[in-house]
């Protein structure tokens, strides 16, 4: 069986490719082998690769800078997806595309489940909103897996930044009124392998089990890394709110996703956050220098 990874060289492209089940040929290609906004480009690889599997992990991620740069952002988000879910009924392959929470506008007051309503508050949002509709529209049978607040060992991502500011400062300010459920890159990456195992289509959300603001994410991370002896001491953090750290783009204040639908195909929920915590800054602490 033959995959094709998108987006190598990003966190989770990185643990799909090394999570990878046995039997499996993997082809993970970065931006430079193959950008998926050029649709000639997506056409050619596919037809000569002829994947059993796309997952598509390639993605505009910064959520600020997309309130500037909205072309960028809907020609990774939105071109490239939609190239890809024509390539694939093209090729006979199966797709499985990633989103995000951020397609939700935070406003509710339980955890989001597949089918409510989506109102994304930002370019961000919208273009990977726009995503899942041209995926859904060229490719009826494709995939599409909903997640939030992603880190892992490598990259650019929360834990990391936290990490260097924590490392650099006596206390650090984080925002304590945006909820939703940390996700670390090989769990999700982990189940992406196990839905394609299954037949499932349409819309599903995954995160890791349990939820947190951003500023409870950070105190764990403090605790955890202090522990490990990844920081000197344990830093004072402070909580925040989201009008006190303004940003360009806006965020969803409770980006929780239900993700029942997805425990009852897998057999199995996610692991809680904290657990999945230690286990990347232990990856982490076992890096060498």
């Amino acid at each position: 069986m033959k995959a094709l990874i998108t987006g190598a060289g990003g966190q989770l492209a990185a643990e799909l490719a090394r999570a990878a089940p046995a039997g499996w040929s993997v082809s993970a290609l970065s931006r430079g082998a193959l950008d998926i906004g050029d649709a000639d480009a997506v056409a050619r690889t596919v037809e000569a690769l002829a994947p059993d599997l796309i997952l598509n992990a390639a993605a505009y991620t910064a959520v600020d800078r997309a309130e500037s740069e909205p072309r960028a952002a809907f020609r990774a988000n939105r071109d490239g997806p939609a190239h890809l879910a024509r390539a694939a009924v093209a090729a006979g392959s199966r797709l499985i595309h990633v989103s995000t929470d951020f397609v939700f506008d935070g406003g509710g007051g339980r955890a989001w489940r597949p089918d409510d309503a989506t109102a994304p508050l930002g370019v961000y949002g919208a273009s990977k909103l726009a995503g899942e509709r041209a995926v859904a529209a060229a490719a009826p049978g494709a995939l599409i897996v909903r997640t939030a607040w992603v880190y892992a060992a490598h990259g650019a991502n929360f834990v990391r930044t936290m990490l260097r500011l924590m490392g650099e400062r006596p206390e650090v300010r984080v925002v304590a009124d945006q909820i939703g459920a940390p996700t670390s890159a090989p769990t999700l990456a982990a189940a992406l392998w196990a839905l394609a195992s299954t037949d499932a289509r349409g819309i599903l959300h995954y995160t890791d089990s349990g939820v947190a603001s951003w500023y409870d994410f950070a105190v764990a991370i403090a605790e955890e890394a202090g522990a490990l002896g990844l920081i000197a001491g344990v830093p004072s953090v402070v909580p925040i709110a989201t009008a006190d750290w303004p940003t360009p783009a806006r965020r969803p204040a409770f980006s929780v996703l239900d993700t029942t639908q997805t425990t009852r195909r897998l057999g199995r929920a996610g692991p809680h956050w904290r657990a999945a915590l230690r286990v990347v800054l232990g990856e982490i602490a076992g890096a060498p220098p």
